[in-house]
């Protein structure tokens, strides 16, 4: 596997990694280098060789683009010299970036196949990301490049059933596409596995936000809702808790400041995988919000379905993708990019408890339906028959 993430952070690529090593297929990830790391390592029986390359978030776009650059080149380096030992049965791309596809090539062409993996939608990514840049010259490259990399893979895999439909309607063969969802792994996201804190014990609302700090997931308006909230419930103590890290750290805490809600927000910083679910154990409320755009309404975060497994309230952006997986019922409903709508929505799981009860376990019980543990056996069919009549050593 060729990811261009730190691969101890990346949930979808362990998910599968520590999947086919249970089912006995060795798996070498080529990821990059945390600081501190060594260049090589074993986590949950997964081998890890790290390129001695790091993330820039929030830099400008030429970083990205020679940092991209720089993990192609040398995880293809990296590849093509292991394989020589390992005599790989199949390579899988993560994307982004698309084009990393290509540092599979060689073995490719050796007649290895080359499974795709694409996390995001990247011309609608880069649209939401930064509007800015984003011209009839950038999005065409982008769609080259998308394009390009579908057409060397075997096959290409999506995260969810609207990102399916817009390669269908690119042209690309159905033959080629298959759907393997996000749901967590259940065994890593178990309620029964931390103590059950009553809604508000402590008399505090408790938020909590585990993902990227980055302006698509509209972390700002949650800040505008809270100072909405303090301000007509003066009586309701709130915090919110906030996991993760990214380009939006100083502009969240100098909002909080200006709404004068500074003592409500706590930056955690990024917390490791396994412990995302003992940060929503702690909450009473798991929030998934994300601002309206092309790219959204054809995603569906985590978010969701961490939270509602571990039998949280979600109060979540109301987008088409998650209403085609979520009942009206089982989440907690606003309307994004509107503050207001979120307080509203917060407030309604806080005065309502049957309601609140109610849609926390029906949203558990179909998270539990869309879990990792549901989608295994299809993605490990698919990578032995890809694999077939190969032997990994």
């Amino acid at each position: 596997m060729l990811v261009h993430s730190y691969y101890e952070e990346d949930p979808r690529v362990r998910r599968q990694a520590e999947t086919l090593v249970a089912a006995g297929r060795p798996v070498d990830v080529f990821s990059l280098r945390r600081p501190g790391d060594a260049a090589e390592g074993t986590l949950e029986g997964v081998r890890i060789t790290r390129i001695d390359v790091q993330r820039h978030q929030g830099s400008p776009i030429a970083t990205y683009l020679a940092e991209y650059t720089s993990f192609l080149v040398r995880a293809a380096f990296a590849l093509a010299r292991a394989h020589r030992r390992r005599r790989y049965a199949l390579v899988q791309v993560h994307t982004p970036p698309d084009f990393l596809a290509f540092a599979a090539l060689p073995l490719r062409l050796a007649g290895i196949p080359l499974l795709l993996d694409l996390h995001e939608a990247t011309p609608e990514f880069f649209r939401s990301r930064w509007p800015a840049a984003s011209n009839p010259l950038t999005l065409g490259a982008l769609t080259v490049a998308e394009r390009l990399s579908t057409a060397i893979a075997d096959r290409v895999l999506s995260v969810n059933q609207a990102r399916h439909e817009r390669l269908l309607a690119l042209g690309i063969p159905a033959r080629k596409l298959g759907v393997v969802r996000n749901g967590p792994v259940l065994a890593r996201f178990d309620p029964d596995d931390y103590p059950r804190r009553a809604f508000m014990a402590d008399g505090t609302l408790r938020l909590a936000y585990a993902g990227a700090l980055t302006p698509l997931y509209g972390l700002v308006d949650v800040i505008d809702a809270i100072a909405i909230l303090a301000a007509g419930r003066p009586d309701l103590a709130v915090e919110l808790h906030l996991y993760g890290r990214g380009d939006s750290e100083d502009e969240l805490l100098r909002r909080a400041g200006e709404r004068g809600i500074a003592e409500h927000v706590v930056l955690h910083g990024r917390i490791a995988l396994d412990a995302v679910a003992a940060s929503l154990a702690g909450c009473d409320i798991a929030l998934s919000p994300i601002r309206r755009n092309r790219f959204s309404e054809i995603s569906l975060s985590t978010k969701v379905f961490e939270g509602a497994i571990m039998e949280k309230p979600v109060v979540a952006a109301d987008l088409p993708a998650a209403r085609a997986e979520f009942d009206a019922e089982m989440l907690a409903w606003y309307a994004p990019d509107d503050p207001a709508d979120l307080a509203r929505a917060i407030l309604r799981v806080v005065d309502d408890p049957a309601w609140r009860t109610a849609v926390a376990g029906g949203a558990a019980a179909r998270a539990r339906e869309l879990s990792w543990d549901g989608e295994a056996p299809r993605y490990l069919a698919l990578v032995e028959e890809l694999a077939r009549d190969r032997v990994s050593s």
